[in-house]
Formats: structure tokens, C-alpha cells, sequence
């Protein structure tokens, strides 16, 4: 049994589409707690955050290049603090919102101490301001974390980079900016595409990513629902065909969960706009209770 803390970001200010900042009231809908309570856990839910629309933020659309840093940055900063009132031992969940959020999880995850992270996407969200081809910074909070970019971003919580470069690992990669390939490489992240996803299989996955953190004090899940292949997951603002099935996503859940080594958990990028009668954030739901222990036998 887990003491859960779940705290929400309806932030769509990192991306261009607007609906994804309706994204917690959607997984909150699919009942996320009660669907963990169900499984023993203790589920104590602190709200939102509380994030400005975008059209009050006109005069701030773009800030050095970068599409709202400055509210981002302020709402990343709330929710760090919101964050720190949970209690120490609470297995904290952010629910999303566009995946700049992440920014806020990971580094409240790590507390200032190491932590590892596996990112499930079809994107690295590895771009800098001056790789990016959009300046939309839903596609640059995982190269933020690593100490890339704009020192506002890069110093949210405290100075410095949040995480290791080396102590990421990316799951269900499909879709790739030139300049996120050359800094991937250049920094020692650790990349399965879908190319590795076929091949090599997720258990196979699974057990070297355990073999990597084993011993980690904290390891974070960011899991972005346009991992999941658009036939299945449709409620997302950035589809990408050919990503993973309903089965493999509850198995690589099932896996992570099955190393014990997850401390917390990001759900985000379910823009219920797009989707058809809530279907993606039921599934996030699902894939939630996977990784927090529901077993088929």
C-alpha cells in the first residue's frame, strides 16, 4: 500500500493546441482514485495548480524566443512547492496538462538528489530554444531537466540541472527534431525507439532498465499518452502512427512495477478535446493502476 499525492496541472501554455489543460479533469473523470483505492492504496488529492489561460497572456506569448516562459515558469515553480507539502513518504502523481509540467516532477522528484527517469513518449522533448523548431516548450522540458537551455528554466526549484543525462531513459521514441538527435547522442541518453520496441521486446527493455537503476533511491515515470499508438489513444495534440499497443503499454507498466523501484509518476499530453467519449484518459487510468500494482492474477 502506497500513500499517493495527486496534484494537477491544467497548463496548455507549452504547446500549440489548446484543450490539453483539460487533461486532469479528464483522468480525475475516469476515476483515477477511485480506481487506486480499489487497489489498496491511500489517495489524497491536493488539487490544482492554478495556471492562467492563455488569452489573459497575450502580451506574453513569446519571451526570448520561448512561447510563455515566464508563466510556465511561475506555474512549474507553484507546483514544486505544491510538491513539498505532500509528505515525505506520498508516492507523488502529476496530472497533466501539455508535458512542460514535467519540470516541476522531476525536479521536486529528485529533491536534490539523484534521480532516474524514464520518459515514455514518441518524442525526446530534448530541444533547446535554439534547436527548436517551434519555441513551443512542451518539446524542451526533458533537455531543461538535464541542464540545456534557458537558465530560467534550467534553475526552476534551485540552480542546476535536476537530472543526469545518463540516468534517462526514453521509451517508445518515433518522432525526432536533427538538433534532439545530435544532443541525445552527444549526452549519453539512453534511447529505445520503436525500431528497439519491435526487436528487442519490452520485457527485454524492462530488465535492462532495472538493471540500470538498480540501487536508485528515486526513479521517475513521465508517461505521455501519445506514446500509445492514436488508433487506440486519440486524445492527444502530437500523434505519431506506429506507436505502442494497449498490450505492450500495460506490460511495460506491469514490469516497472514489478522492480518496486518507481517512486513517482507524471499522467499527461490526454487533451480530451481531441479525444472520443474519454477514451485515452481511461487508459492512462489503466495504465496508472498497472504500475501501481494491479495484476491480472
Amino acid at each position: 500500500m502506497k500513500r499517493i499525492g495527486v496534484l494537477g496541472m491544467p497548463m496548455d501554455l507549452g504547446q500549440g493546441r489548446r484543450g490539453v489543460d483539460m487533461g486532469p479533469s479528464a483522468i480525475r473523470y475516469a476515476r483515477l482514485q477511485a480506481v487506486l483505492e480499489e487497489l489498496g492504496h491511500e489517495v489524497q488529492d491536493f488539487g490544482d495548480v492554478d495556471i492562467p489561460i492563455a488569452e489573459s497572456l497575450r502580451h506574453e506569448r513569446e519571451s526570448g524566443g520561448l512561447s510563455y516562459l515566464e508563466p510556465i515558469r511561475r506555474a512549474c515553480e507553484d507546483a514544486i512547492r505544491g510538491f513539498a507539502a505532500m509528505p515525505e513518504d506520498a508516492f507523488p502523481v502529476l496530472l497533466g496538462g501539455d508535458h512542460s509540467v514535467a519540470m516541476a516532477s522531476v525536479t521536486a522528484a529528485s529533491r536534490g538528489r539523484r534521480v532516474g527517469v524514464i520518459w515514455v513518449d514518441a518524442h525526446a522533448d530534448f530541444n533547446t530554444p535554439e534547436t527548436s523548431p517551434s519555441g513551443n516548450i512542451h518539446g524542451m522540458p526533458l533537455a531543461h531537466l538535464c541542464g540545456l537551455g534557458d537558465p530560467r528554466l534550467v534553475n526552476l526549484g534551485w540552480e542546476g540541472a535536476k537530472v543526469r543525462p545518463e540516468d534517462v531513459v526514453l521509451i517508445g521514441i518515433r518522432s525526432l527534431d536533427p538538433g534532439e538527435v545530435r544532443l541525445l547522442r552527444e549526452r549519453g541518453v539512453t534511447v529505445y525507439t520503436m525500431k528497439e520496441v519491435d526487436t528487442l521486446r519490452v520485457p527485454a527493455i524492462a530488465r535492462a532498465v532495472a538493471e540500470k537503476f538498480r540501487g536508485f533511491e528515486r526513479v521517475h515515470v513521465s508517461l505521455d499518452a501519445d506514446v500509445l499508438d492514436p488508433e487506440i489513444a486519440p486524445g492527444v495534440g502530437t500523434p505519431v502512427p506506429g506507436g505502442l499497443t494497449y498490450r505492450e503499454a500495460h506490460l511495460l507498466m506491469e514490469l516497472l512495477s514489478d522492480t518496486g523501484l518507481v517512486t513517482s509518476l507524471d499522467l499527461v499530453e490526454v487533451n480530451p478535446i481531441l479525444d472520443i467519449a474519454n477514451r485515452t484518459a481511461r487508459i492512462m487510468v489503466e495504465l496508472a493502476s498497472s504500475l501501481l500494482g494491479k495484476k491480472i492474477y
